[in-house]
C-alpha cells in the first residue's frame, strides 16, 4: 500500500474522525470483510484456507490485507508453526472477543431493518459461526 501524505485531506480527516472513540472503533472494523472475518474467528482459530472457504468471493490478496490490518490493530493473533509445509492459524485477541456481542446485535438490527425496508431476509446467517 502507498503511504498517505500527512497533509492530505484523507490524513487530516482520519485524525479528526479518530478523535471520537465511536468513530475510532468503527474505523477499526471498517471494510467489507472485517466483520465477517471477526464473526467466523469468534468460533475459534482457523487457517487461511478455512477462512477462504467461508468467504468464497474474497480474493486471496484482499483476505491477506484484511488479516494484516486486523493483526496490526490488535484484533487477531497470527501464529506461525515451524512445519513443512508451513501452517498459520488466526485467532481473535481478548479485546476482539469483546466485539462479538456487539456484532451479534448489529446482525439482529440489520435483519430487522432489511425485513422492514427491503422485505426479505438475508441469505447469509452468521449465527452458526458463534456459539450463542
Amino acid at each position: 500500500m502507498a503511504n498517505v501524505k500527512e497533509t492530505s485531506t484523507n490524513s487530516v480527516n482520519r485524525r479528526f474522525l479518530t478523535s471520537c472513540d465511536m468513530t475510532y472503533a468503527v474505523q477499526l472494523m471498517g471494510g467489507r470483510w472485517k466483520l465477517l472475518i471477526l464473526m467466523r474467528l469468534a468460533g475459534g482459530k482457523l487457517r487461511f484456507g478455512e477462512l477462504r472457504k467461508f468467504l468464497p468471493n474474497i480474493t486471496e490478496r484482499m483476505l491477506t490485507l484484511q488479516l494484516r490490518e486486523m493483526e496490526e490493530d490488535g484484533l487477531l493473533i497470527r501464529t506461525v508453526y515451524a512445519e513443512v509445509p508451513p501452517r498459520v492459524d488466526y485467532a481473535l485477541t481478548p479485546i476482539a472477543h469483546d466485539l462479538v456481542p456487539i456484532c451479534q446485535h448489529l446482525h439482529s438490527w440489520g435483519a430487522s431493518h432489511r425485513k422492514a425496508h427491503v422485505g426479505q431476509a438475508s441469505p447469509m446467517a452468521h449465527t452458526e459461526a458463534v456459539p450463542q
